[in-house]
């Protein structure tokens, strides 16, 4: 078992990795959170038919009861009328300060649990259970939300979580599409900042789903200290925390047209760091795009924007990204691989860029 530590101004917890890791979960309930006598399990619906009744068995042997609630699979959860719904079924179950959420999911149930947690009487604690690799990257750093119709995550907080528990195990039942929306934020934290690891993955990665549990065991703990240094500096997005939006900016302007849920969020961001690299060759930045791409394309992903959506609806989606604060839309760009910056591009710009190369 590997054990990293997040530290944050405002917290710090531990994340653990690697196979059985789960198991640990009554003993640091029972050790860390003794006045705690409920808990509450949100999962969606693929994920809890696979692996809540074993993450439900461990839980009670803290001692505690153990509640469940199960909300849609993907980006159908984050909406209003399923964030109600959690805090519901919370009040009509009785919980309360001496309660405790346990998000059991991807992404998408990480964000809406935490975010129910972080309002539930004004917040109550919350362990992430991470079981996609895309989650490696939103279950650490305390970005919880929902979706709103103008734009992704546009209703959230930031709530750090009381610790994260990555079991390894559960990466074995993701189907292909769910492995790669989740190497996208991989490949994203390599290329932000570690030249060395984008190069290991570059060429140790060429099949998704022949990846090792020892490759699986090294990529995640290196995406997670990349995070867990920028969440240090920088807990709430005032600075440095924005360059973890590489590929972003496009990716949830697709992923929001598309709408949210028919699309992955990570095959979005990899066409949205497509762009951005191609944005940051028209700054200066010396890389091999085409050996990306075609490494990519060999992983399974479309490169290309679907066909359905034009240019003209994407510059006005990513006008509404939380980095833009004026008229002009602000990207995450390279310098070079691992150094990254902030730029304001104009639209005529971006128009041009997109129509070489979509």
């Amino acid at each position: 078992m590997e054990s990293i530590d997040i530290k944050t101004p405002s917290k710090e917890y531990p994340v653990f990795l690697g196979q059985h890791v789960i198991e640990q979960l009554p003993l640091f309930l029972e050790k860390n959170y003794s006045d705690i006598t409920k808990l509450l399990i949100i999962s969606d619906e693929k994920v809890a038919s696979i692996h809540l009744h074993k993450v439900k068995e461990l839980a009670a042997k803290s001692g505690k009861q153990v509640l469940e609630y199960i909300v849609p699979e993907g980006e159908h959860a984050k909406t209003f009328d399923v964030f109600y719904q959690c805090q519901s079924f919370a009040l009509a179950n009785g919980l309360n300060r001496k309660s405790m959420i346990l998000a059991l999911g991807g992404g998408a149930v990480g964000d809406v649990a935490g975010f129910v947690a972080a309002t539930f009487m004004r917040g109550i604690p919350f362990i992430q259970l991470p079981t996609t690799l895309l989650a490696h990257d939103s279950a650490v750093g305390g970005k919880v939300a929902i979706n709103h119709p103008e734009g992704k995550n546009m209703i959230g907080a930031f709530y750090q979580p009381e610790a994260v528990f990555y079991e390894l195990s559960f990466l074995h039942t993701l189907p292909i599409k769910e492995l790669r929306s989740g190497f996208a934020e991989v490949i994203k934290h390599a290329l932000i900042q570690d030249p060395e690891f984008y190069k290991w993955l570059l060429t140790e990665i060429q099949d998704l789903a022949a990846i090792t549990d020892e490759q699986y065991l090294y990529m995640i703990k290196r995406g997670i200290a990349i995070k867990a240094s920028i969440v240090k500096e920088d807990e709430k997005e005032n600075g440095v925390r924005a360059y973890l939006n590489f590929g972003h900016t496009l990716g949830h302007a697709v992923e929001g047209l598309m709408g949210y849920g028919n699309f992955t969020h990570g095959e979005a961001v990899l066409i949205g760091c497509v762009y951005a690299l191609k944005l940051s060759q028209y700054k200066g930045l010396s890389f091999d795009l085409v050996e990306f791409m075609e490494w990519v394309q060999s992983l399974g992903y479309s490169t290309n924007i679907p066909k359905q959506l034009d240019h003209t609806s994407l510059i006005q989606k990513m006008k509404k990204d939380k980095k833009t604060i004026s008229d002009t839309i602000t990207f995450v760009l390279l310098n070079e691989v691992g150094f990254p910056e902030l730029a304001e591009i104009n639209d005529e710009i971006i128009l041009k860029q997109l129509e070489e190369i979509f």
